[in-house]
């Protein structure tokens, strides 16, 4: 086997969500919102606060290791609340980032 063809995972970059919860592991006083598209074309709501994300639209897997943002997602947009996040009260920082906007708030943390 060629070896130009063998990619190491410690010279891939981490997935957008493993990185979104990293953010939160550093922004503890935040909660994302993140609405995506799939690879299959399926649209997603997900919430993370406090390193964990959970789908609001359908099932999430309990085994944590199982990223619910695939890294082939497409960011449609990215809000950002305080928390605790109240679903009656909602109370912004941030609505409607775009995935470059988000990316750009990743570099400046370090992410």
């Amino acid at each position: 086997m060629d070896k130009a063809c063998l990619v190491s995972s410690e010279n891939m970059p981490e997935s957008i969500g493993l990185r979104l919860e990293q953010y939160t592991l550093k922004r503890r006083q935040e909660v994302l919102i993140v609405d995506l598209e799939t690879a299959t074309g399926e649209l997603d709501r997900v919430t993370i606060f406090a390193g964990f994300s959970s789908s609001l639209m359908k099932a999430t897997n309990f085994d944590p290791d199982v990223p619910v943002i695939a890294a082939d997602s497409k960011i449609i947009s990215v809000d950002r609340l305080t928390s605790p996040y109240d679903p009656n009260n909602p109370q912004y920082i941030e609505s409607g980032l775009t995935g470059d906007a988000i990316e750009n708030i990743l570099q400046e943390l370090g992410l």
